[in-house]
């Protein structure tokens, strides 16, 4: 992709989105691949839970294509109107942040033990699960990268949506 304007998001930026939705898949897939082996209990949670994710590591595609500047001609009413890039931004560095904090925060816990149980919330009874083992965490590994690369992402969508406001005006 060669860049042509301010607008055109670079090379590392484009692989760093698509990135994203490739960290999260392998936990959306494997919580999915629970359904068949785990409680019927909690299937709406991890249908959820892997639904939600994906949806949302999907979006940050929005940061570097041109559909995530302008709406769908085909959204009733608001079609073809453009999206502010501040709200978008600000949304995308607070998720991106808050991601960062969730595994700096689990990469704590599982060193120091600061809490040794929290509250479950779901299924029967809430039952306590223990440490995941590697054959779990595998999966989810890929997540730490998924902050990160959000916040990257997202920085340099505002660049350019600054270059291109001094351009314009």
């Amino acid at each position: 992709m060669n860049r042509t304007s301010p607008a055109d998001p670079p090379r590392w930026a484009v692989w760093a989105a698509y990135a994203v939705p490739l960290c999260v898949l392998p936990s959306a897939v494997w919580r999915l691949t629970l359904l068949v082996t785990e409680d019927a209990a909690t299937g709406w949670y991890m249908i959820l839970l892997s639904v939600l994710s994906m949806g949302l590591a999907l979006s940050t595609l929005g940061l570097v294509h041109d559909w995530g500047r302008r709406l769908p001609h085909w959204v009733p009413r608001l079609g073809g109107r453009p999206i502010p890039a501040r709200p978008v931004v600000l949304v995308a560095l607070i998720g991106g942040s808050a991601l960062v904090a969730i595994c700096v925060y689990l990469l704590l816990n599982s060193r120091f033990h600061v809490v040794q149980r929290g509250w479950v919330g779901i299924g029967r009874d809430e039952p306590a699960h223990p440490t995941p083992t590697w054959e779990v965490l595998r999966y989810y590994a890929p997540m730490a990268a998924w902050g990160p690369l959000v916040i990257a992402v997202a920085v340099d969508h505002a660049r350019r949506v600054a270059a291109l406001r001094r351009r314009s005006g």
